[in-house]
């Protein structure tokens, strides 16, 4: 029987974090709660530990992915249930996801309906990030950026040197498993109204996420980014040669500028794509080498 442990990340998050606990406790789905105050000041980690969940404490925040990384090290279960403290996730869809991962998948995600989106900015954003993640893995992406997931500890901690600090692990983690040649699966979930502020700011925070698109083209399979974007500077340098060519009857500088930037460019991309396949060398390694101890016994 596996052992099952709940990671929730939390700062300033005292509304909502004591219903959370008492809630999946109640259910006796998992085996262990560990709350992981990032850095709060209003008392969320003491709440949570009244409740009856194990907290571990920053001493300053860090960031959510720095939480979520912190719980998978202390945790002692066979499997991780992620969740955010915010109270949108709700504890008895649990079992489900728990039941998807039994089926055979590595990594399971709770994908969001549309009505789950926090408004309409964010879901055209979140489609985007799942429309390209689908390019760049060959797979469908449901949900690239749900917080809600449940994964094989051996697994995910094999992928924590990749994970950010910040809000973005969910797609970096998503991306690794893909990468990996691991099973991630889907399974639709309902989400409530958060409670509380949330720590998001459009601004700065969209500027984020789009630095996270070319994370996730860079972390998973560069040439699928670099290519397009060289033949793309190829073409516009063959098309204004032949506009020079008939119009002036010569070959310019600004055309070999860009036949020699689309040459740049991919050989950028080449070398990006050795480096990410040596990224994950090591914990292919350790897989194989895991692999060959379960045959053994």
């Amino acid at each position: 029987m596996q052992k099952v442990t709940v990671v929730i990340p939390a700062k300033n998050e005292a509304q909502s974090i004591g219903e959370l606990v008492v809630q999946i406790r109640a259910g006796r789905w998992v085996d262990e709660i560990i709350v992981v105050d990032d850095g709060s000041t209003d008392g969320t980690g003491e709440i949570a530990e009244a409740k009856g969940a194990r907290v571990i404490s920053h001493p300053y925040s860090k960031g959510n992915g720095a939480a979520v990384k912190t719980g998978a090290r202390h945790a002692t279960g066979d499997v991780l249930v992620f969740m955010d403290a915010d109270g949108q996730h709700k504890p008895s869809e649990i079992p489900r996801l728990l039941s998807r991962l039994n089926d055979g998948y590595d990594m399971v995600v709770g994908a969001r309906t549309k009505n789950g989106q926090a408004n309409f900015g964010r879901g055209m954003a979140n489609r985007f990030y799942n429309w390209l993640a689908s390019y760049m893995s060959g797979q469908k992406v449901k949900d690239l950026t749900s917080g809600f997931r449940v994964a094989k500890r051996s697994l995910f901690l094999q992928f924590l040197n990749l994970l950010p600090n910040g809000f973005s692990y969910p797609t970096t983690s998503t991306m690794a498993f893909f990468r990996a040649g691991y099973s991630v699966g889907y399974e639709p979930i309902d989400v409530g109204k958060r409670v509380g502020k949330s720590h998001i700011h459009p601004v700065k925070d969209g500027i984020r996420f789009l630095l996270i698109i070319f994370k996730i083209g860079t972390l998973y399979s560069p040439l699928k980014l670099f290519m397009p974007a060289a033949l793309a500077v190829l073409f516009l340098g063959i098309g204004y040669y032949g506009y020079t060519f008939f119009s002036m009857g010569r070959f310019t500088n600004m055309s070999a500028l860009m036949f020699t930037t689309s040459l740049l460019v991919f050989l950028v991309g080449l070398v990006s794509e050795q480096i990410t396949a040596l990224m994950y060398k090591d914990s292919d390694q350790r897989d194989g080498g895991n692999l060959g101890r379960d045959d053994r016994e």
